[in-house]
């Protein structure tokens, strides 16, 4: 571990006047001091009432600006709610801009971070412009988007330096000049002491040693977490000292690990341009460890620290405040005399208060013409129904009125004007009607990029086949389309458990890591979080991963980081950044409880921003692969598990030949009964309508191949339209996947009006299924269910004609 009582400037003073020198010092002192501002009068806009809740990065201040000062522009930050005043310090963020997102502001450019999506302190940079296309990344100073659970960005923060690494070491990337300049960029990584007892902080930490990656992650030690104290949350209250052994040494790789007061200028200053050439240069990984670190105003503005914090606690606090250390350090080294310090007090005070009345008074100037506008259109329809003035009068009347209270007044007038048809409600409406697409894109576009390189615009390439082509095994069918893609593009990367050497458990990439090198096809621990951060990161820097899962069931040991962070990432950023990550996984059939699981309504739930793809075989895995390898959006693909050795054809253009997403395809025509199933099911729905023919059952099979988008030209309601029944079938849980299913059939493409009798679902039971083949049978559907239900149900239509089987 470094000397944690390093005091020497970061700027070296020999190569410095003294009033250069002094001005560097007064102008990191003007940074804090505002950005301590920001937080008081933040924290009081929410007491209150001007704003929803605040959390803030009172108590850091000084670390914050020290760190600023190493971060060049190509690197990237991946931190956490605290980390205001680098943003003020690194440009990332305007005073103004601060507040505009503590107002929720949705006006484009007021909160060029999230559009008014995210609470305070949730920063991002642009990295894609409005068609999707990639802005040059070496130029800017590069913030990945925030998010509030407060582990969260270090999973994406591994992928974010691993990036570099490869940037270095691989020149076949070199033609990649927006990317990145020989691999020279660190990421940046913050969290809070407290939070270091995630898991996914050590996982992170794990993968970072053992990857040698650019990656500095500090530590803001402010000895508790919330209201929870340093004893309950770490090993001997002090995480450097758990970290000792993660310290490289002349025979080991590891991490340089420093540690350095939290109001220390100086030292601090020194520790950083220390700590973060060796990483940028060696591509080290670091490990700043800021101790005796304050949160003077508390955890956030829906609490006090003053009711778990001793008085002794709160008075060393009050001595110790890092901006109060560094301004006696500036008077006892006569850096700045008291006048200078006062007036630069001062003119910061007076600074913040006209940058938060700025942005207060734009909020409010954005909403005050509807405010008029629909005062004046509920005015005039209250000359026809006096009763509706009120509204008018109370929407008037309040002052500092916000979007809700606007359109909620609209939509009542519009609601009690019902029975009174008139040229004045039928303004109202298309005021209300023609604002909803405004409010559209305020506050639900972006969910996906939706640009030039989105899926939907890949163009579609049948699978050719000839005479000359061969039955294979499945897994020869995604061997040889991963074999074509690598060969094409040079930013595929591929990299999970198993996956390298082997070429993964059902080897898809059998030959592959031989054939495109280590770097390219890689194995990797057991860290599944992990493994989704890499892949989200180096998916940011502008490279096309497959982040493999080994099994189905494991993905819900990285959902937290898919859900809350890879799903989220287009929309909480109003699509400024992107992440076209592929995460490559199997499931539904094999054996035992934990690797046949389906638990597709789980992802259905926490994967919204995700493309879901069920493919039903390895060819049509291999189209939606080549779709999205062209594509800039991320997807989950979950391969069948009992596919592999199932024999297909192989497509002449294996590589080249594209599925779209969210068409549904017919793969039996039918006339009695619509069936919709996926993935390892449909092989058993077809094999059950053989027998049902034998009945005189015309079955309808139909396909959706993928979930997320479902069926987005109405297959299955057409179907339906004709044979009047419905039956899915599926291996997730009761009312799992097969609710979301018929809600987006009965309630979306209006299902519900062509049915005779009523829709069934075929699912497996309530629990994991157990191991082996009976268990197999006993749990999911086997062909003798499918036989048996859809019978049923032509016996509830005809039971003259289909008599009860039982």
């Amino acid at each position: 571990m470094q000397n944690e009582n390093l005091k020497t400037n970061s700027t070296d003073a020999s190569e410095l006047s003294f009033n250069d020198f002094k001005s560097i010092v007064i102008g990191d002192y003007k940074i804090a001091f505002e950005s301590r501002q920001a937080s008081v009068l933040g924290r009081r806009e929410v007491l209150t009432g001007k704003a929803k809740f605040g959390i803030f990065g009172d108590g850091k201040e000084v670390p914050q600006v020290a760190m600023a000062k190493a971060f060049k522009n190509g690197d990237w930050r991946s931190g956490y709610y605290r980390d205001q005043t680098f943003a003020f310090a690194t440009g990332i963020s305007t005073i103004k801009q601060f507040f505009a997102q503590l107002y929720a502001n949705p006006t484009n450019g007021a909160d060029p971070f999230s559009g008014g999506r995210q609470m305070n302190c949730h920063f991002a940079t642009k990295s894609i412009n409005e068609d999707g296309s990639w802005n040059d990344l070496t130029q800017i100073k590069n913030c990945s988007s925030d998010i509030s659970p407060t582990g969260g960005q270090m999973a994406r923060l591994v992928g974010l330096a691993y990036a570099s690494k490869l940037f270095r070491n691989n020149k076949e990337l070199d033609y990649l000049k927006h990317f990145s300049v020989n691999g020279n960029e660190v990421a940046f990584g913050t969290i809070g002491n407290a939070s270091t007892s995630e898991g996914v902080f050590f996982e992170a930490i794990n993968a970072a040693g053992v990857l040698q990656i650019p990656m500095a992650i500090s530590i803001w030690d402010d000895a508790y977490g919330i209201s929870v104290p340093a004893k309950y949350q770490t090993t001997k209250e002090d995480i450097s000292e758990v970290l000792k052994g993660f310290q490289r040494d002349e025979k080991n790789p590891g991490y340089e690990i420093y540690k350095v007061k939290g109001w220390d200028y100086p030292a601090l200053c020194e520790v950083y341009e220390t700590a973060i050439n060796i990483c940028r240069a060696e591509h080290v990984p670091v490990f700043i460890h800021v101790t005796e670190l304050t949160q003077p105003q508390g955890h956030s503005t829906s609490g006090s620290h003053e009711r778990y914090k001793s008085k002794d606690r709160l008075t060393w606090e009050s001595e110790h405040d890092c901006i109060l250390k560094m301004r006696e350090w500036m008077l006892e080294s006569a850096i700045a005399t008291e006048e200078e310090i006062a007036d630069v007090e001062k003119q910061a005070k007076i600074f913040v208060r006209n940058a938060q009345k700025e942005a207060w008074n734009e909020f409010l100037d954005s909403i005050k013409p509807e405010q008029k506008q629909v005062v004046d259109l509920i005015s005039a329809l209250a000359k026809n129904q006096p009763e509706l003035s009120k509204i008018a009068s109370h929407l008037a009347s309040t002052a500092d009125a916000q979007r809700k209270e606007v359109f909620s007044a609209a939509r009542k007038s519009i609601r009690l004007s019902a029975n009174n048809k008139s040229a004045e409600r039928d303004e109202l409406i298309k005021w209300y009607q023609t604002q909803a697409a405004i409010n559209f894109d305020r506050y639900n576009s972006k969910l996906h990029t939706d640009g030039k390189d989105s899926p939907k615009m890949i163009p579609v390439i049948d699978a050719v086949y000839n005479d000359l082509s061969k039955m294979v095994d499945g897994r020869e069918v995604l061997n040889a389309c991963f074999n074509e893609n690598f060969a094409r593009d040079q930013r595929l990367v591929a990299f999970g458990e198993d996956l390298g050497n082997i070429g993964d458990v059902n080897q898809g990439f059998a030959g592959l890591q031989a054939k495109y090198g280590e770097l390219r096809v890689t194995d990797t621990g057991i860290r599944e979080m992990t493994i989704m951060g890499q892949g989200i990161g180096l998916a940011m820097r502008g490279l096309k991963p497959i982040a493999e899962i080994q099994y189905l069931d494991y993905l819900i040991f990285a959902l937290n980081v898919l859900s809350d962070d890879l799903a989220s990432l287009s929309y909480r950023t109003k699509g400024i950044q992107k992440a076209p990550v592929i995460i490559r996984t199997r499931g539904h059939r094999l054996e035992g409880v934990w690797h046949s699981g389906s638990p597709i309504s789980m992802l259905l739930g926490s994967l919204r921003g995700i493309h879901l793809c069920v493919p039903r075989n390895m060819t049509q895995a291999s189209g939606m692969y080549n779709t999205l390898f062209r594509a800039d959006e991320p997807a989950v693909v979950i391969e069948c598990l009992n596919g592999y050795r199932l024999k297909e054809k192989l497509p002449e253009n294996v590589g080249d030949f594209t599925i779209p997403l969210g068409y549904a395809e017919v793969l039996e025509e039918g006339a009695d009964i619509t069936v919709i199933s996926y993935g390892s099911t449909l092989r058993i729905v077809q094999e059950a309508a053989e027998e049902l023919a034998a009945f005189g059952i015309s079955v309808e099979i139909i396909d959706p191949q993928t979930l997320l988008p479902f069926d987005i030209t109405n297959v299955c309601g057409t179907s339906l339209a004709k044979t009047n029944k419905l039956l899915i079938v599926d291996e997730d849980v009761p009312g799992g996947a097969s609710a979301y299913i018929l809600q987006q059939v009965l309630e979306g493409q209006k299902g519900y009006f062509h049915l005779d009798g009523q829709p069934r679902t075929l699912t497996a039971k309530a629990h994991r299924p157990p191991f082996g083949s009976d268990g197999d049978y006993f749990s999911k559907p086997s062909v003798d269910d499918v036989i048996e239900i859809i019978y049923e149900m032509m016996h509830d239509a005809n039971p003259n004609k289909f008599p009860k089987i039982y």
